[in-house]
């Protein structure tokens, strides 16, 4: 009886041990994987790329980039002016020398520069050197900022393409200026179509950007 009892606890003793060394494997198997994916997430974020376009309204320019896959996130604000800072009715008065404009964070692997070219063309009016639709002056003007050579030889032929496709009959008037200094717009202006969705539609239409854009392209416009 008291070897049997004592090969029981041998083995008791040996299950508790590897339920034990189970555990702290899966433990580590677990801290090691979220280690791995944390690694990854910093790994991608380092990949990512900036574009920044300005295309009138920024309320307009949000929703076209924010629908495409590849692109990691979007911010609506002002650059290409003269002061720090800037507040919304600094730059809509047009003292400043800022456009209303977005930037774009969006991964390229998943998602090239061209694309995001393409949306934006098909956002604006690229013929239109005083503004966009109901909104005139130099804060809302059409702009390419490129963040480098790449982006800039790519912006210039894509502007070429556009030119040469017969698609306008007057010419395209969009500027293709070197990236400076980006300030984040105020919040309530962030992703405006989804917090006020149906002033921004009456907005859109009633500016004449929507018919517009629905008369050059269709509804692949739409938001």
């Amino acid at each position: 009886m008291d070897q049997f009892l004592k090969k029981l606890e041998i083995r008791m003793r040996k299950t508790t041990f590897l339920v034990f060394l189970s555990i702290a494997l899966l433990t580590a198997s677990i801290v090691y994987g979220e280690e791995k994916m944390e690694q990854n997430i910093e790994t991608n974020k380092t990949n990512y790329k900036k574009a920044t376009f300005a295309g009138g309204c920024f309320w307009c320019m949000q929703g076209p980039f924010d629908r495409l896959g590849g692109v990691i996130d979007t911010d609506v604000g002002y650059t290409g002016g003269e002061i720090e800072n800037p507040k919304y009715e600094e730059v809509a008065s047009g003292r400043t020398k800022h456009a209303e404009a977005i930037i774009v964070t969006y991964d390229p692997d998943k998602i090239g520069y061209e694309q995001l070219l393409d949306v934006f063309w098909m956002n604006i009016d690229p013929t239109d050197d005083g503004g966009q639709f109901a909104d005139r002056g130099y804060q809302y003007r059409t702009a390419i900022f490129y963040h480098n050579e790449e982006q800039k030889a790519l912006a210039e032929a894509s502007k070429g393409r556009l030119e040469k496709s017969g698609k306008f009959k007057k010419p395209i008037v969009t500027n293709i200026e070197p990236a400076n200094e980006f300030y984040r717009g105020e919040e309530y202006h962030q992703e405006y179509y989804k917090k006020n969705p149906i002033k921004y539609k009456l907005y859109k239409y009633g500016s004449g950007r929507g018919p517009y854009l629905e008369q050059k392209w269709g509804k692949e416009t739409e938001d």
